[in-house]
Formats: C-alpha cells, structure tokens, sequence
C-alpha cells in the first residue's frame, strides 16, 4: 500500500501517519519527494483495511499496490534512481557507461594489462571475476582470494573501479573490501541469504537476471536488497534461456524499456553472456544503448583463444577499441555528448 500526502502536509501530519501504520503491524517507509511526501506500507501479505488511514489529516489519496516488490516499484518511487559508484553516475539522464574486462582474472599481466588497455579505449569499469560459478566442477573457478588481491593491484594501476562477483554471504565483507560494485550473477539471483546480506552492505550492488526469471521474480530479488536497507540498485539483463540453440542465450531486450515502466532502479545490459558470440556483441551493445540501456559490460581479454573461461565471447583489444567507437557516436546521436 502507498499512502500520498497532500502536497502542504506537516511534518506532524506524516508522523501521525507513519504511527498509525506501525500501530497495524506494518513498517512504514516515508519517501520524500519534490512536491509531497509518500509514505510505503510493507509487511503486508494481503489486502490491508485502509479505513484508519485514509482519513487522517494531510492524506491525499491510499493507492493499493498488488506486486509483490513494492519499494523497487516506480508507484512507490517515482522519480527514477541514480546509482553512484566512485563518482560514476549510473541511471537515467546519466551517460550510459561500460565495464569491461575479463570473464575471469587468470595472473597480474593479463588483469593489468586488460585495465590499463580498456582505460585507454574510454572504459569507466573494470569487470572481472575472481571467484566464478561454473556449469561443470571441472572447469576453472576462479583465483578467489588472489584474485581479489589482483583486481585491486589493476584498480590502483588503471584508476578504474572495480566490479566483481560475490557468491555467498560469507563473502560479501572480504570482497567489498576489494570491489566497488558487487555483482550478484544470475545463478545466484535467488539466493535469498546472499541478497539479504546486501541488503545490509552500503556497497552498491549490480543484480543479473536469472536465465529463467519472470520480470517479476527479478524485481522480487532486488526488492530483497532494497528491504534490507541497501538502496544502491543496478539491474541487468543477461540473456535468458530460451529453445534457441545457436546462441548461448537468448538477449531479451525488451526487459530495458519495460523495467524502465515498472522500476525506478538503472539497467544495464552485458551483451557478452547473453550471446556467447563476439561478432554479435558489438550490434547488441549498439542496440541496447538505443534501447535506453544505462550501462553496457563487455568481456574483454588479451588473448581470448587463450582464455580461461568464456574466450569466444570475449573483445580483443583491438575490437574493444572499435567498439567504445561506436558507443561514443552513439551517445553524441542520443544526447550524452
């Protein structure tokens, strides 16, 4: 339930009313925004009797809201969210930025090298796994604590911040020692203790789209993070599992504009797993971008042949440095420069 106080309510008036949801048994959320103040009810599991409120003084109106994220929902926060990490801007407005670097951080010159070479082509994140969930028990599963150690050597080398993988709660404080913004694959997008945990962290968080997730239950595991008092969202879409085959998954698109709808949280796109192709990564970046996209990731490596986990979707380079070619143009076409 969201409660709208009218635009000359007092400070008592809207006490008054966050006492009298709390009186229900609900905790109340005050939003504050440029004309008036909202006021969100959550821990209701069902429709709440609004009789006690809707007739207190300074109330304007008693809207029901019937999903189950409520405070990632744009009727609970209608101006839409700013994300900032290390001064980066993240969000609407804001000049889409780009991570970029490896799936997986492999040894010092290959993550130094890679920062230093996507600074240079005009990256504004460094992306870059040190600890890795993979399909199959047999496949490289990242440095771990090392490579923790590695990415801060290259943020401290290149200057860019870092954002890598956290996969456990255990987790969450050694690696945001390391990491500015702590990413939650999309295997691990309902692990309800891991998205509680961020909800006690002040880092910001990126939070990827499970392969199989409804809209729904994508906001529902933000709306986790946010309940537990973290307000520093990013979303983003990945691809999904589909029957398609060719591809390795299947780049839903249409979630950019539709999240923009229903969230005022940022989204941000990572062509590089959603296709499992680099020759289809730079026309998907251009396209997200013009679908409104707030940010790109794109995996970058040295020597992708040589890569320990996922080379065939990864940039070189040289093809990193056409691609920022073409983000620039694209952004000076849609008003960011």
């Amino acid at each position: 339930m969201l409660i709208v106080m009218n635009y000359s309510a007092t400070a008592a008036e809207i006490d008054d009313v966050v006492k009298a949801v709390r009186n229900m048994g609900f905790r109340a959320e005050p939003i504050p925004g440029g004309e008036r103040t909202a006021i969100g009810v959550l821990g209701n599991e069902g429709y709440v009797d609004d009789a006690v409120i809707r007739d207190l003084p300074g109330v304007q109106e008693v809207i029901h809201v019937s999903k189950p994220y409520k405070l990632v929902s744009r009727a609970f926060h209608p101006k839409s969210s700013v994300i900032d990490v290390c001064g980066i801007k993240i969000g609407k407005g804001c000049r889409p930025i780009v991570a970029a670097g490896p799936c997986a951080v492999e040894g010092e010159d290959q993550i130094v090298r890679t920062a230093l070479a996507v600074k240079a082509a005009g990256a504004d994140l460094l992306r870059g796994g040190a600890f890795k969930p993979r399909t199959g028990p047999h496949t490289f599963q990242g440095l771990r604590e090392e490579g923790l150690r590695l990415l801060a050597l290259a943020r401290k080398e290149s200057g860019l911040p870092i954002v890598t993988e956290v996969m456990s709660p255990d987790h969450v404080e050694r690696v945001s020692e390391c990491a500015d913004l702590l990413q939650v694959g999309a295997r691990n997008m309902q692990n309800f203790d891991l998205l509680r945990e961020l909800g006690r962290s002040s880092k910001p968080v990126l939070l990827k789209r499970g392969m199989s997730a409804t809209i729904e239950e994508f906001l529902s595991a933000a709306e986790y993070i946010l309940t537990g008092g973290n307000p520093n969202m990013i979303l983003c879409e990945r691809g999904i599992r589909t029957f398609e085959t060719a591809m390795r998954n299947t780049l839903d698109l249409s979630v950019v504009p539709l999240i923009e709808e229903l969230s005022h949280l940022p989204i941000m796109v990572d062509p590089s797993h959603a296709t499992g192709k680099r020759s289809l990564v730079p026309p998907m970046v251009r396209a997200a971008l013009v679908a409104g996209a707030h940010g790109i990731l794109v995996e970058v490596h040295p020597e992708p042949e040589k890569a320990l986990s996922d080379g065939p979707q990864s940039l070189t380079f040289q093809g990193f440095e056409a691609l920022m070619g073409d983000v620039r143009r694209l952004r000076s076409f849609l008003g960011f420069e």
